[in-house]
């Protein structure tokens, strides 16, 4: 059983990983999972089909540490909880006087029933600067050409191919660097939250892929972890959950206005038309990009709820029409 780990390049031994977490003047939230078994990092990337065919199976070979108990530390403060069935764990940390914008270390712990640590592991969370704006945008075919109207051609493409061969849409990167200093004074940006119904299992995959194509840096909100037996069901989850997920960046940070970026393959329309329904005077402006033929008449529907309310929206087909849109609401620059 250890040739065969060691092979698929997984190891048995217990994991710490922390996602990067966010916070505001009271509280950081700091997040991650446990795992009994996990994934080696990936350290080569060639365009082989069975390399990357495995490199992705073995994200899905993943066991979670159930019932584990994690301590996090955050400069002399402390905080335990336990992992819930799929070994998530997340913490608010309250903060005692307000840190500076930027980014901060974190600690996790695994701890036994000794109370000895048996793992560690560190991460990052973001105090964001007080710019206007915060941009939340979805991943797959809103920025990651991903196919998820789909299952086939996702499954597909997710597994012939790699975080170094996957590819962005075109400008897509370009307007979301526009967005990111949309407004900003010197030496601070805009925020980005990542928020998607992919699973944890990708976040690695999707944060080297981001890092290389070189999208604004930022948080990663994605779902819940998934088993080999789930893998025709990736990306399929209960998109309120992700609906609640922005909500909950949202009331973190009252006092900046939304940008919201998704697309037309599954429920991001919905989603966000409720989003500036509750939030009326939060939303900035929508993005929704047409992917989906099929879904375009029921998308536009969807979309006058948005205007209904007098927050600006952009229904495009490249993200050249989405940065001229930005131009003419006086988000950017021209």
């Amino acid at each position: 059983m250890r040739h065969l780990l060691t092979w698929l390049r997984l190891t048995d031994q217990p994991v710490v990983k922390i996602y990067r977490g966010f916070g505001n003047d009271k509280f950081l939230t700091i997040h991650g999972t446990v795992f009994r078994r996990s994934a080696l990092p990936r350290k080569k990337y060639r365009d082989n089909l069975l390399i990357n065919l495995f490199g992705v199976l073995r994200l899905f070979l993943v066991k979670p540490y159930t019932q584990a108990t994690v301590r996090v530390s955050f400069g002399k403060q402390f905080v335990e909880t336990q992992t819930d069935t799929d070994g998530y764990f997340r913490f608010d940390v309250p903060l005692q006087e307000p840190l500076q914008p930027g980014w901060y270390t974190v600690q996790a712990e695994l701890m036994n029933a000794t109370s000895a640590v048996l793992t560690s592991a560190e991460g990052q969370v973001l105090v964001p600067h007080p710019t206007q704006f915060i941009c939340v945008s979805d991943i797959d075919d809103t920025f990651l050409i991903s196919h998820s109207a789909t299952i086939l051609k996702r499954l597909q493409v997710l597994m012939t191919q790699n975080a170094h061969s996957r590819q962005p849409f075109e400008g897509v990167v370009e307007h979301y660097r526009l967005l990111a200093e949309a407004d900003t004074g010197p030496m601070a940006s805009n925020p980005f939250f990542y928020v998607s119904s992919s699973e944890w299992n990708l976040y690695d995959y999707i944060l080297t892929f981001s890092e290389k194509n070189g999208l604004p840096n930022g948080v990663y909100l994605l779902s819940q972890l998934k088993q080999l037996s789930q893998l025709l069901k990736t990306g399929q989850n209960k998109h309120m959950t992700k609906f609640s997920r922005i909500v909950r960046i949202i009331e973190t940070y009252p006092a900046q206005q939304f940008i919201l970026l998704g697309d037309d393959t599954q429920e991001d329309p919905n989603i966000y038309a409720s989003l500036v329904e509750h939030f009326p005077n939060q939303i900035h402006c929508v993005y929704i990009r047409q992917v989906h033929g099929k879904n375009q008449p029921k998308t536009r529907e969807t979309l006058k709820r948005i205007e209904a309310v007098g927050v600006p929206c952009c229904y495009f087909a490249h993200s050249d029409e989405a940065h001229q849109h930005s131009v003419q609401i006086g988000l950017v620059a021209s």
